[in-house]
């Protein structure tokens, strides 16, 4: 019995399915159900069966879930402690929404390292929110920004507003959209296939039919797609300033926007967090850290953006 293989068999459990587990972890199916498969071997008992389309816990596996969930996390400090010993960096991974991946997160994670002269080593990934609840608690991230995660006693999180901004609509000028928003073709970044965003919660507000949406790559693709006609799509205000000033795109009025919305900061809570979580979560207050994410020019370019929906586990 591994801590590889607990955190497999916690990852099933929480996600109750082997394919989103291995998306999760950047993994293909196989590997997950061999994991899966020697940890059953070596305790003799099933610990997760198939219940319809999901997966359901044993009682085995139920009386094992709590101590594999506590096991997973030790694994995680020790290897912090150790790492402080030899006195390597501190190893920070921050969890993002694909929009703040696009033009906050590297400038954002750049300015934090400079801040701390290199005593923190920081990665980022892509990840929805329902994958943000499931990582963070497991010690595979330490911290998420992006939509309110919520509180929740079990898991200990704590979501913490950090920035409040306004989300609008835009087109191309003298682009006349006819009907109902329902009905119109929308252009969105992959947070837009998150039904817990706040792009997913707007369309869902304006019952858009999965047909009429249309996900690209990025939130850049999407907007030069609408100014082309092809359709309207959701815009940080901020974000999206520099191409209203040059009248590529114009605001498509509607009755629901613009929406004010805000990004959160998770991390566990205050007794748990990793000191580097902590910097983190304090460095978002400042106004450097406000800057960055208020200004639209420290994006990256398309080219040097990567898009997965699902995040990929640092070893």
């Amino acid at each position: 019995m591994t801590l590889t293989q607990l955190g497999v068999f916690v990852l099933v459990a929480r996600l109750r399915s082997v394919k989103a587990a291995a998306d999760v972890l950047g993994v293909s199916e196989p590997a997950v159900s061999r994991s899966l498969a020697a940890l059953r071997q070596h305790l003799g008992d099933q610990l997760v069966i198939r219940d319809g389309n999901a997966m359901a816990l044993t009682e085995g596996g139920n009386r094992l879930f709590g101590i594999a969930s506590q096991m997973v996390a030790l694994g995680a400090e020790a290897e912090a402690a150790v790492r402080a010993g030899q006195g390597a960096p501190a190893q920070l991974r921050l969890l993002v929404t694909s929009t703040i991946a696009e033009f906050i997160a590297t400038p954002l994670v750049e300015a934090f390292g400079r801040r701390f002269g290199g005593a923190i080593e920081t990665s980022s990934g892509v990840a929805s929110a329902a994958e943000m609840r499931v990582l963070l608690p497991n010690r595979l991230a330490d911290v998420a920004l992006g939509p309110d995660l919520g509180s929740d006693p079990e898991a200990g999180l704590t979501s913490e507003p950090v920035l409040r901004y306004r989300m609008v609509v835009v087109g191309a000028p003298r682009v006349r959209h006819a009907g109902p928003p329902g009905r119109w073709r929308w252009l969105v970044d992959p947070s837009g296939a998150d039904p817990d965003s706040d792009t997913g919660r707007l369309l869902r507000g304006f019952r858009v039919p999965e047909e009429r949406i249309e996900v690209f790559p990025n939130q850049t693709a999407a907007w030069a797609a609408a100014a082309d006609g092809a359709g309207v799509a959701p815009a940080v205000s901020g974000l999206v300033s520099r191409q209203l000033r040059r009248g590529e795109l114009s605001i498509v009025d509607t009755e629901r926007t613009p929406v004010h919305a805000c990004w959160h900061v998770t991390t566990l809570g205050a007794d748990r967090r990793s000191d580097a979580a902590r910097r983190l979560r304090n460095f978002l207050g400042t106004p450097d850290a406000m800057q960055l994410m208020c200004s639209p020019g420290a994006g990256v370019p398309p080219s040097r953006f990567r898009p997965p929906v699902y995040v990929t586990i640092w070893s």
